[in-house]
């Protein structure tokens, strides 16, 4: 088949019904609850993996955390290949049973480890990398299972909603996390994130398979090529992978620098959850401002990776904790407006028959950045401070936005108009012929 590369005047409307307009489908419903309960575990063992990391196993050393953080997302950029084959072939839902299941038992056993004491760094760099392998099959698959339980008419809103259970999560699980730590120990969050995984299952498994959305798929679904040749002719898609890689790599490891910036202003366990806390209110109100939003632009893309840079660099200028933590409010506001817009504009104009390995390229440049960027951070933290680490981070937020800016002006979509009194606009109405999927 043929087509056009889409616009950027209107793209997906979705329509009239609300903000939780998707709520109202049962299945959405029921995976939304699960999913929060899930997410909500992650973000408590993550918080918890930071601190047992920075502060059991190591002296302070943010760039073990890093590696950490690499040993994570190397696989999801190196098994690519395969887990494209699975995420279009396979049935999402018992993969996802299957992937959940797998993370509860793990966590199981690392939780298990620290509450007997006996965890060793190389323990969890081992307990990372296995973690890293089960969630490059996970994550595509639970981006493109969305498209499995709505019509398409509310993907962009389902999208959105599923930012917000992801913000809400992130911001209760870190601060009980960080409460926790002190109460029960690090251990036991691992163990608690087992029940939340299994939570997840259970709501996977109480769907109702006649109400999913038809599957669509090609003759090529077997293979990578399709999507490849396909995503090569996509300008769009091709800016939005490498502002999400750059973005992954830098802008999105926030575990890192504020781990390094809280223990830098002295602050003990709940300070690091508060700052992560802090993030979460402004993630979850920029995903509350998604969730209304009637269309998704490219334009507005380009504006929040500069907003991102903005609102990171002026949180590295602050003079002290409390400040730090407030602007990191404003932080997670434009990041998730940035990866949440990118995220909606992926799925919502990608062909349905291709859109799972795309969105497994998707996944790989959000997570693939991190074994890069996750060790140069450790690496600024511990040779400038917390500080000089958070201002790189502005700084390649700044490349991100440069290179959007740099798009609009190599396709031809900045010019002046003489009705305009030359003013500069943007051109969002060039068509591009695309090459068939199969």
């Amino acid at each position: 088949m043929s087509a056009t590369e889409p616009t950027d005047t209107g793209l997906i409307d979705i329509g009239g019904g609300g903000m939780f307009r998707s709520l109202r489908v049962r299945n959405f419903r029921i995976w939304f609850f699960g999913a929060l309960a899930s997410s909500m575990g992650a973000w408590m063992q993550a918080t918890a993996m930071g601190w047992v990391v920075l502060t059991e196993l190591t002296d302070g050393d943010a760039a073990a955390m890093g590696v950490a953080i690499m040993f994570q997302a190397l696989p999801g950029v190196v098994l690519i290949p395969v887990v494209g084959r699975v995420v279009d072939r396979f049935e999402r839902r018992t993969m996802l049973v299957i992937t959940s299941s797998l993370f509860s038992v793990l966590a199981l056993a690392l939780g298990t480890l620290l509450v007997l004491d006996v965890l060793l760094l190389p323990h969890m760099f081992v307990f990372t990398a296995i973690w890293g392998i089960i969630m490059a099959f996970d994550q595509p698959l639970r981006q493109s299972f969305i498209g499995d339980i709505v019509r398409p008419d509310k993907i962009v809103n389902a999208i959105s909603l599923s930012s917000v259970q992801f913000n809400v999560a992130r911001l209760t699980g870190p601060a009980l996390a960080g409460v926790l730590i002190g109460v029960i120990g690090s251990g036991w969050i691992f163990i608690l994130n087992t029940v939340t995984y299994l939570a997840l299952v259970v709501s996977l498994v109480a769907m109702r398979r006649a109400e999913f959305s038809p599957r669509l798929r090609d003759a090529s679904s077997a293979s990578m090529r399709a999507a490849v040749r396909y995503v090569r002719h996509r300008s769009d898609i091709l800016l939005l992978l490498g502002m999400v890689l750059i973005s992954s790599a830098f802008v999105t490891q926030f575990a890192i620098y504020a781990a390094a910036m809280a223990v830098s202003f002295g602050q003990p366990a709940w300070a690091f959850g508060l700052v992560t806390s802090c993030y979460a209110v402004g993630s979850l109100t920029g995903a509350l401002f998604l969730a209304r939003m009637r269309v998704v632009r490219m334009r507005r893309i380009v504006l929040f990776a500069l907003l991102v840079a903005l609102a990171t660099a002026l949180s590295a200028s602050m003079p002290d904790f409390w400040s730090y933590a407030v602007t990191g409010a404003a932080c997670g506001f434009t990041i998730v407006t940035l990866m949440g817009t990118a995220n909606a504009y992926m799925q919502a104009h990608t062909d349905p028959m291709v859109r799972g390995r795309v969105l497994v390229m998707y996944m790989a440049a959000f997570t693939g950045g991190a074994p890069v960027g996750a060790p140069l951070i450790g690496l600024a933290a511990n040779a400038w401070g917390a500080r000089g680490a958070v201002f790189l981070v502005a700084a390649m937020a700044f490349v991100m936005a440069l290179v959007g800016i740099a798009w609009y002006l190599s396709t031809g979509r900045v010019h002046r108009r003489a009705e305009r009194r030359f003013r500069l606009s943007l051109d969002a109405t060039r068509p591009i012929t695309l090459p068939t999927t199969e």
